[in-house]
């Protein structure tokens, strides 16, 4: 399958001058100093994108394995705790430890990120508009990554050193991660999406490229983090009302746009027709066969893939999380009293969207009646049960599903942000504002969608594959809507809604509840899952990941570590 998108450009420009020997760089790169058109700049801007679908089985800039099961929402699962045994460290917190190799990759490969973007940047300003009409735009585009990455690298590891395109590549190990305070590296990364936002054009004429509005939806993710003022010890203390507003401003640029929710949730997770569709504001771009090696395939959520079509079952949604789909007599979320007991698909009325996001025994895999999950899909019941994760994953039939022995991907798009997390965003910040009355009508049209998605969730002899039920929130009939219950309601509706985007735990640390939620978590499962004996989050270190010890080597102990660990 070939994708014709930029992103699938060559990321190099080879040198062709005919200069002596001695002084030509080496071929297949091209240094700062070399370049001397806007054709050869335009590579530094590929390259910084082509990043963001650099990711490997180990390193998932998907978030999964570091939003998602560091979360209640899923298990590491594979064939064992010994299988991937640092994501199991990290998943029961305990054992955690600063020399684990994912921590190092995770860092390293986001600061490549942020290293193309810097020196993309540098290169791009030795041009005027006269020599290259699109320098604003692309610089513009290169900050948008910036602010991406640093984003990810804050909320993964909050204790870090910022660099910007004023920095030589060679200084980096001098910037020393306890310079600025995590509102101020905030401010940092919102000055990037704000200027991105400013110089971006509403539409790129290439897919994969970012946009106005890609920019201003993060611009909002960003000031909604930074409104949650946090202590030197991962406390939230306040929440900042000037911050709210802010996440409200660039929301609603954002929903004055074109985007708009797919009339069916699962358009968002299909691939075809849908892919990079109406909701979706920013996606990474695969492909295959397209002369790059193995192809641009997004092996990030590899190992994903359900035993059952092929490897390695890895990302097993929890019991919790189905449990939380589980909906009242009056079609709204149990929210106090969900996970009391498990949930029963033959009696019980659920959320259509946990069958959009969460597989088992008995129904349809990508809806495709004729297909039907089996046990025989899991590799590890006793310890990680018979769920799994379907947004990421394509039907085997699909052109876009790629064997790579003994591993399988896909080509399918990665939404890295869409509409509905936007408006959530913006509910968000009205709540607590207290203008929830405000937030009714954002929420409320995320239900209404969910309940409207059900045309494709059907078994083979045309009945529904649950018995579904979800309604709108009416105050006063299903609700009593005050501030407090539609805090409740707002956080229950991003669990549902973004269920295994990797946004789970950021959400709980944005919260200050994660220790709650977690250790409650912990609690309530470990009766049935014996990975969770002994498990233990700690409050006040385990909201941010270790700073990995080889990095502080290699700053030659300028780094600080991050509290207790």
């Amino acid at each position: 399958m070939k994708k014709y998108i930029f992103l699938l450009a060559v990321s190099v420009i080879l040198i062709t001058s005919c200069k002596k020997a001695l002084e030509v760089g080496p071929r297949g790169s091209l240094n700062e100093n070399q370049v001397a058109t806007p054709s050869q700049a335009e590579g530094f801007v590929t390259a910084a994108y082509s990043q963001l679908g650099n990711d490997e089985i180990n390193r998932a800039f998907s978030m999964y394995q570091y939003g998602n099961i560091r979360a209640d929402d899923a298990y590491k699962g594979g064939g064992g705790i010994n299988d991937g045994d640092v994501f199991h460290a990290m998943e029961t917190f305990v054992s955690s430890r600063p020399d684990q190799w994912n921590y190092d990759g995770i860092w390293f490969n986001i600061y490549v990120g942020i290293r193309r973007a810097n020196e993309g940047i540098r290169v791009l300003s030795k041009f005027s508009e006269a020599e290259y009409p699109l320098v604003k735009t692309r610089v513009a585009e290169l900050r948008f990554l910036r602010g991406y990455w640093y984003l990810m690298l804050e909320n993964l590891f909050k204790n870090i050193p910022y660099i910007d395109d004023a920095v030589p590549s060679d200084d980096y190990k001098f910037i020393k991660n306890n310079v600025f305070t995590r509102d101020q590296i905030l401010d940092k990364i919102a000055a990037d999406f704000q200027a991105a936002a400013d110089a971006l054009p509403v539409a790129q004429p290439q897919i994969g490229r970012a946009n106005k509005y890609a920019a201003y939806a993060f611009l909002a993710k960003t000031r909604l983090f930074q409104a949650y003022m946090q202590n030197a010890n991962h406390a939230v203390t306040s929440i900042d009302a000037n911050r709210l507003q802010q996440v409200i401003a660039a929301a609603d640029q954002v929903m004055a746009s074109s985007y708009k929710l797919q009339a069916d949730f699962a358009n968002n997770f299909t691939s075809g027709t849908f892919e990079n569709g109406v909701e979706a504001i920013m996606s990474v771009q695969f492909s295959s066969n397209d002369g790059a090696g193995r192809g641009r395939v997004n092996f990030g959520d590899m190992l994903t893939v359900p035993q059952g079509i092929g490897c390695c079952d890895f990302q097993k949604p929890s019991q919790t999380l189905m449990n939380a789909f589980r909906t009242t007599a009056a079609g709204i979320p149990l929210f106090d009293t969900f996970n009391q007991q498990n949930v029963d698909f033959s009696v019980n009325t659920v959320d259509p969207r946990v069958d959009h996001t969460i597989s088992r025994p008995g129904a349809p895999w990508k809806y495709d009646p004729t297909r039907v999950v089996t046990e025989s899909w899991s590799r590890s019941i006793p310890i990680y049960g018979t769920y799994n994760s379907m947004k990421e994953n394509v039907s085997p039939d699909c052109d876009c599903f790629i064997k790579l022995p003994p591993f399988f991907g896909n080509t399918k798009a990665r939404i890295m942000i869409r509409l509905a997390d936007v408006m959530l965003f913006k509910a968000e910040a009205l709540i607590e504002l207290g203008r929830q009355g405000e937030a009714l009508p954002l929420i409320n049209a995320i239900r209404d969608r969910a309940s409207k998605s059900t045309s494709k969730l059907v078994m083979a002899n045309g009945q529904p594959t649950s018995k579904y039920n979800v309604q709108q929130y009416v105050p006063g009939t299903n609700i009593v809507w005050d501030q407090d219950n539609a805090r409740k309601a707002l956080r229950f509706e991003r669990r549902l809604e973004m269920a295994l985007e990797g946004e789970r735990f950021f959400d709980l640390m944005r919260w200050g509840i994660t220790d709650q939620v977690i250790n409650a978590y912990f609690d309530t499962e470990k009766g049935t899952r014996s990975i969770f004996q002994g498990a233990k989050f700690t409050k006040g270190r385990d909201e941010f990941l270790p700073i990995p010890q080889n990095q502080i080597f290699w700053s030659e102990n300028r780094y600080v570590q991050n509290p207790l660990y």
